[in-house]
Parts: structure tokens; sequence; C-alpha cells
């Protein structure tokens, strides 16, 4: 890819008009070898005592491991028990507790502004990594799903960025019964199941061709691939559109998969020269560098105009909580709370500076006051930060509402109890309500939490 791509791709990332669909070449162990479809097949053989020979093909293993004991003569197992068996293969390998997310996920993942994804896999990984960062609504497509437990991409679901990322399941979630894909048999009947228009997922299925699809390591069988392309498009692929595809696989330039789109889908552009896994790896770092970029801007934009009636003020101690605050305010981003809505300095202040009191004046104007606490800080005996907990203190006084001042743990452990700097003790933090986010990541309970508060803030203005 050149320059030019790369900037338009992360303009359109930037603007919420990009989906990535993500295939099985992502989900990859440490070593960027060993990938989770091929530990699931394996383990399913070897519970049937069935040894192959030779290699199963990568990032196929699992219709591979399945068909080959579909074709037994002998103790041959029932289809309907091999769910249960992948079910459980996956679990127990997920549990380990040296399992880690695969960095490519990861990195996916946190791009705060893909607010859909689609998965091809029954796995909950990516799920698993958005939570680190957002509340997730899983959307499961499986002809076999029981009606209680259908969802759907909601209607208004653009008008609420920031408070939900909306995962597809495409051929299913995984669980000990025939509700998830595990061979080529079953992934065509997900396959009619959408082209029929029964598939209960309309709305994504209606999102998903009106925006650019990011197609990473999906590793499609050529007529699967073909399907889907033309699934997700509001037209025939050989009609001119103002969408496009970014198909980044390893396909052979002879392959038919390859010369079909060549022929008769333009907007499909298949970039074949780099490794899925770089491919996100380079998308990360740039994302990263302009957000950052971004941020300094926006940084420097505050630090000039003084921002007065923020929605948060974040406190923190510079010396030892400055990733973490940053961690805090990329969350607070992600929630839909824009950068001149926050009151965050990265710059370390001293007393006697003319900002200094820019920044208390910051704290008795903003509407949420956010204290991080640690061990390190508390451990501290001088720092400006306890100054600006002692204004928030004196501020609590005059305020006719609970929620002004949060106290957030950022260390792993949540133990309100330790932290006894003089500031806390003095305002009688022991009776608020102490949320958790370890290393500025919220949790769950803190992520609804500010959720609801950036929603009061809103009405509060809108009023």
């Amino acid at each position: 890819m050149n320059e030019a791509t790369w900037r338009r791709l992360l303009d359109r990332i930037r603007d919420g008009l990009v989906v990535p669909v993500v295939g099985p070449r992502l989900m990859l162990e440490p070593d960027g070898q060993t990938s989770l479809q091929g530990r699931v097949a394996e383990a399913l053989l070897s519970s049937y005592d069935l040894v192959i020979e030779e290699p199963l093909p990568p990032f196929r293993e699992l219709n591979e491991a399945v068909s080959c004991l579909l074709a037994k003569d002998k103790d041959r197992p029932k289809l309907q028990d091999l769910y249960a068996d992948v079910d459980y293969a996956i679990n127990k390998i997920l549990r380990e507790s040296n399992y880690a997310i695969p960095e490519p996920i990861r990195q996916l993942t946190e791009i705060g502004d893909f607010h859909l994804f689609v998965t091809l896999m029954p796995d909950d990984l990516i799920a698993r990594s958005l939570r680190r960062r957002c509340a997730v609504n899983e959307i499961i497509h499986s002809p076999a799903l029981p009606s209680s437990e259908v969802t759907d991409l909601p209607n208004n679901w653009a008008e609420r960025l920031g408070e939900e990322t909306y995962l597809l399941y495409l051929f299913g979630k995984s669980r000990p019964a025939p509700m998830f894909a595990i061979h080529d048999e079953d992934n065509l009947e997900y396959a009619y199941n959408v082209i029929a228009g029964i598939s209960r997922v309309t709305t994504f299925l209606e999102a998903l061709q009106q925006r650019y699809l990011l197609l990473i390591g999906c590793n499609f069988p050529d007529w699967l691939g073909r399907f889907f392309l033309r699934a997700t498009s509001p037209s025939r692929l050989s009609e001119e559109s103002t969408r496009r595809e970014l198909l980044i696989d390893q396909l052979q330039p002879t392959e038919s998969l390859t010369l079909f789109l060549e022929r008769y889908s333009k907007e499909t552009e298949i970039l074949s020269d780099i490794p899925p896994v770089e491919f996100v790896s380079e998308l990360h770092r740039r994302w990263k560098e302009e957000r950052n970029l971004e941020q300094g801007r926006d940084a420097g934009r505050d630090r000039k105009q003084v921002p007065s009636g923020t929605m948060f003020f974040i406190s923190y101690s510079r010396r030892t909580d400055l990733p973490r605050a940053e961690s805090l305010y990329r969350a607070l981003l992600d929630l839909g709370v824009r950068a001149g809505e926050m009151w965050f300095d990265r710059h370390t202040i001293e007393p006697g500076q003319d900002f200094r009191q820019h920044i208390l004046d910051g704290i008795r104007s903003c509407r949420y006051f956010l204290p991080l606490l640690s061990e390190a800080a508390n451990e501290r005996d001088e720092a400006f930060v306890f100054e600006e907990w002692q204004a928030a203190n004196a501020r609590k006084k005059q305020i006719n509402y609970d929620d002004f001042i949060i106290p957030i743990i950022v260390d792993p452990e949540f133990a309100p109890e330790r932290y006894r700097a003089k500031p806390v003790r003095d305002g009688d933090w022991a009776q608020l309500d102490f949320g958790h986010a370890p290393e500025g990541v919220p949790d769950e309970r803190v992520t609804a939490k500010l959720r609801k508060l950036v929603r009061e803030a809103r009405r509060s203005h809108e009023e």
C-alpha cells in the first residue's frame, strides 16, 4: 500500500465508515505459527484417537478434521456430538493460564474508531479484547438459535456511538450444540440463511452494505469468498459502486478467486503482498501515531485556550500515573466524550506557574472530578495533585448532586481502604463510590457509570 492509500483508509476509519471482518489468520499464538483453529482440530482428532499423517491445511484445519472423522468406517462419531467436542476444545484452550489474546486481535480492537466488527470464528477472543476498552453487544447469526436469543443491530445504533461496539458472529458462536459452523456444509447452510433473507440479522447486513469492508485473514474458500462479497454488496459485483472492499489475504495471482475478483469486482482491492498479521500491526501503528498527534494538538489548544465548564477533570499524579491517565482519557473518548469536554493536562505543574491557577479554576467549573488513586501516588509526600484534590473537596461542599468526586483506583487490586492520602481523609471519600480501572482501563461497572454520567451531562446541557 502506498501512502495515499493508507491516508484514505485512515480517514475512512476515523469517520466510522470501515468495518473489519476478521478471519482465522489473525488467531495466532505468540510464536506466529500456531493457530487456534489448528489446536482445536488437533484436540478433536486426539479425543477420537485418530492420527492424520498429512498436515492439516493451514487455517482450514477444523473442516478437515471433522471431514476425516465423518469418513471413518468404524466408530464414526455422531455429527451432533462433534459440536460439543469442538466447544469443549475451544474453552479448554482459552482457559489455559498462559493463553493470551493474539497480538493482532489486541491491536485491531484497540482502534477505537471501529464501531462494528464481524468475526468468522466461533470463539469470543474479539469480544474479550474489546471489553478491555468498551462495552460489547454480541450479535449471533445462527439458523438454530432459539428465537428468544435472536438479536440484531439496533436501528438507532449510529446515534449511540461510543456507548457500545457491536460484534457479529456470522457463522455462530461456540456452544455445546449445533449452533455454530464447524465444517463446509455448515458454512453453506449459514450462507443460504443469509442469501435467502431469513438470517434475522438484516439490520447488521444492511449496515455492512453501506460501509467499506476490511477483510483481514479470512482465508475464504473460493465459493464462500464470492458469496460473502455479494451478500454484503448492495448491487452486483460487476456494477460500479461508491463503496470498496480491501481483502488482505495470502491469495496467489493465479487462484480462481483472485481472477474472478479482478474481472468482475473492480471495487475489491486485493493485498496479498503483506501478511494479515503485519497489515494489522502497521494499521495499528499508523492509527495510534495519528491519534497521538491529534491528542497533542488538543492538549496544545487546551493549554492556550484553558477550557472551562468541562464535563470531566482527570486528576492524577503526573510523575507516577501518566500512562494510566492516558488510558482513562482514551476510554472516555471511546464513550463519545470530546477532547474539548475533558481537562487532561500532561504537563508537570510546579507551584508558582501561571497555569497552576488555571487548573484550579478548571476544577471549580468541571461537572465531574475523576481523581486517579494508586499506591505510587499514595506514597508521595508532596505533589500538586493533592492540591487538586483539596480544591475538589472544597467545591464538593457547594454542590447539590452526589456524583462530583468519583475516585478511580488504577492499581490491579480494588482496595479502597488502602488510600489514606490527606485529601482523601479530609474529604471523607470513604462515603464515595470508588471505581476500578486497572492500569486506567475501566471495568464494566465503571464503564456503565461513566456512560450514565455522560448522558446526564448531555441532558442537563440541553435543558
